[in-house]
């Protein structure tokens, strides 16, 4: 199958080839740990053979939902926090166009987001346009009560049965939930939403190919059957494919290789702006999965070539802790080329003729020759265009090469008890019952 391409020269200037390849035996066990179900998390493995175990009649449910959501509407909240909608959004502004925020073609609805901050003033103008906008919700929560989507819901509920009646409203919501249990499996009851389940082994930062992420994607009118056949593809290959060929046990491979060797960050670097919400979900699922036990490489995200101009001398002369992988596609949408000015003002008439993406390209090349001169190690993966179905097969490599570089590393890749700790603080001290305490201890500690 392959399309997806991994570069590793640009690592071995500063580990050896014998040292990466060392790490075969352990990566090897990781991967029979994973489909063997006995290793650590193994509760949470749902994601593993999800995209093989979807079928078209799901599918096709989720694209009726979908339309049926978008008739009439002009705007669809999608409210969810962590990979309740990094993923979804990341393959939403992959594939749109960069300006559909500011292009009334009717076809689809705008897809807008909420429960991914407390901020106010965001809700208070999201209100204002869902005011202006015929509007619909889909609300992602396993639980219902987790704070940022649970307080965003509420507001966009009211709003909502406030403007077209509760009869109305509640064919504008749709709801992503546990299939039993939680507040909001049962509010969807009492109400009659449409509901879909998140499965109880997959976990959120693994949830893309859920209807989690599948349901926003089909509203906002991309392909969901090409977004899992190509992730469907990418499991059978990586499954079967030997080390030697395998692309996700290579960078699990890799990652722990250059971790071992003093390399504590990773910077997930593009040069295609349309990929900046790839970066963010990436950043979750790697930083999530590994960062636990005072252990894991912590995740950063550049835009090149725009970040060249802000943390490009650090990345080029700073501290020499981080590695670099850089995602690549390899052929644009669109073509435009540079055209020849008589006065040459700007000095430009050297490129005139190119391809914008030819020029694109040699930035590319030359940061790669530059940083790995400056003695950052350098990761290359490449997918030959952005489509739904190289998408899918780019989202299941991420994940599958998580889970292996995580049980490489000897910890959990699917719990996150750490996120837990401020949640704690923060109903302390707005006086949460049962947490009364807590809340004096913190109010004693900050002098408040």
């Amino acid at each position: 199958m392959n399309n997806l391409k991994l570069n590793l020269e640009g690592v071995y200037p500063f580990v050896s080839k014998e040292k990466v390849f060392a790490f075969k035996a352990k990566v090897e066990e990781s991967q029979r740990l994973l489909h063997s179900k006995t290793g650590k998390g193994n509760d949470f493995l749902g994601w593993l053979h999800l995209p093989s175990s979807i079928t078209t009649e799901q599918l096709n449910n989720i694209k009726a939902t979908a339309e049926s959501l978008s008739q009439a509407t002009e705007v669809v909240v999608v409210i969810g926090i962590g990979g309740s909608y990094l993923g979804s959004k990341a393959v939403i502004d992959a594939l749109s166009n960069s300006f559909s925020q500011l292009l009334d073609n009717g076809a689809h609805p705008h897809i807008v987001y909420a429960g991914q901050n407390i901020g106010e003033d965001y809700h208070y103008e999201l209100l204002q346009l869902l005011e202006k906008k015929s509007g619909a919700a889909i609300v992602i929560s396993k639980s219902g009560t987790t704070t940022e989507p649970a307080l965003a819901f509420r507001l966009i509920k009211n709003h909502l049965e406030a403007k077209y009646c509760k009869l109305v409203a509640k064919n504008r919501i749709v709801a992503i939930t546990d299939e039993s249990k939680g507040a909001l499996r049962t509010l969807a009851t009492q109400e009659g939403y449409t509901t879909y389940v998140i499965p109880d082994d997959v976990g959120g930062r693994y949830s893309v190919l859920t209807p989690v992420g599948l349901l926003p994607i089909a509203v906002a009118g991309f392909d969901i059957h090409e977004l899992v056949r190509g992730a469907q593809d990418m499991e059978k290959f990586l499954m079967d494919a030997p080390f030697e060929e395998n692309p996700a046990m290579q960078y699990a491979a890799v990652r722990n290789a250059l971790y071992s060797n003093g390399k504590k960050m990773e910077i997930l670097a593009n040069f295609e702006p349309k990929l900046h919400f790839m970066t963010e979900w990436w950043k979750q699922l790697y930083g999530e999965s590994e960062g636990k036990e005072n252990k894991g490489i912590f995740t950063a995200g550049v835009d090149f070539t725009t970040d060249l101009h802000s943390m490009g001398q650090y990345i080029q002369e700073g501290e020499r802790f981080f590695f670099e992988t850089v995602l690549s596609i390899a052929k644009t949408k669109h073509q435009l080329v540079v055209p020849t000015d008589k006065d040459n003002l700007d000095q430009l008439n050297f490129i005139a003729g190119k391809r914008i993406d030819q020029i694109n390209k040699m930035a590319e090349l030359g940061t790669k020759i530059a940083h790995i001169d400056g003695n950052v190690p350098n990761i290359h993966i490449e997918i030959p265009e952005l489509t739904e179905y190289n998408l899918g097969a780019l989202i299941y490599f991420f994940e599958k090469a998580c889970a292996l570089s995580g049980y490489t590393l000897d910890v959990n890749p699917f719990d996150q008890p750490g996120v837990e700790a401020y949640k704690k603080n923060m109903f302390a001290l707005l006086n949460k019952k049962g947490f009364e305490k807590e809340g004096d201890v913190l109010r004693k500690r900050l002098g408040i």
